[in-house]
Formats: structure tokens, sequence, C-alpha cells
């Protein structure tokens, strides 16, 4: 098994909390969140991207199986985030959403 870097001032591997909260902030800059939302979006990154990591780091030897798993906690993930979010807020996400796939359709061409 390997052993994770640890960021001592996040008290996680390899500074999720502070990537977490990154996430957490860019996407409350898009949607308005209210304070208790904001902290289970935060928890709810935090457990993808953790997520994410395990998958990379334990399927890196078949990046098939990786990918399709990946996929998986994506639809996961939206679907925890739908939950969570006003209508309203879910509009203004899948917009921001639509906007950088179309920046990043526009940047590979």
């Amino acid at each position: 098994m390997a052993v994770r870097a640890s960021d001592p001032e996040n008290e996680t591997p390899n500074g999720l909390n502070s990537r977490a909260t990154a996430l957490t902030r860019a996407m409350a800059g898009k949607i308005r969140l209210d304070e208790g939302q904001y902290v289970k979006l935060k928890q709810l990154n935090l457990r993808m991207l953790s997520t994410m990591d395990d998958l990379k780091e334990r399927f890196a030897a078949d990046p098939e199986i990786r990918d399709a798993r990946m996929a998986e906690a994506q639809v996961s993930y939206n679907m925890e985030l739908a939950l969570m979010l006003r209508p309203a807020q879910l509009t203004a996400m899948q917009k921001s959403q639509e906007n950088m796939t179309a920046l990043g359709s526009i940047s590979q061409q």
C-alpha cells in the first residue's frame, strides 16, 4: 500500500481539505449558498476528491475500470448535489458547467 504525503496544515492526505475548500468557494461564487449548504457542499466535495484520489491510486494499472468507477462516482456526486441545492441554484450550477464545457471545447479547437 502506498504511503500518501500528508499536509500537516490540513491534516488530510495531499491537502485534500484545501482542495475541497477551494472547490467549494469556487462553486459558492457561482451559486448562492446559505451557510448550511456551504458546509454540506464542502463535505460532499471532500468525499468526492478523496474518492477520486483513491480510485486513481487503486486502479492506476487499469484505466478502463478506473474511468468507469470515476464516472459512477461523478453520477453519485451530481445526484447528491442536486438534492442539496434549490432549483434556482441547480439551474445556475448547470449553466456554469455548460459554460465551462463550451470554453473547453473552444480552447481545444
